[in-house]
């Protein structure tokens, strides 16, 4: 199974760690999209940003 994450929010005001996590999982700007494994490592980074992004499962 895969998730399907999507960032809403910016960035601005973020603090270096949480900008770091959504650079590594591929998320840049407002609307970019990615699609990762349903696994520790990613369920972990989505509990990081989980104000930031939007996900639904594939």
């Amino acid at each position: 199974m895969a998730l399907k994450i999507k960032l809403v929010k910016s960035f601005i005001g973020r603090k270096d760690d949480q900008i770091a996590t959504a650079n590594s999982m591929g998320l840049r700007v407002i609307g970019d999209q990615t699609i990762q494994p349903d696994n520790e490592s990613t369920r972990g980074k989505i509990a990081k940003i989980s104000h930031l992004i939007e996900v639904t499962e594939e």
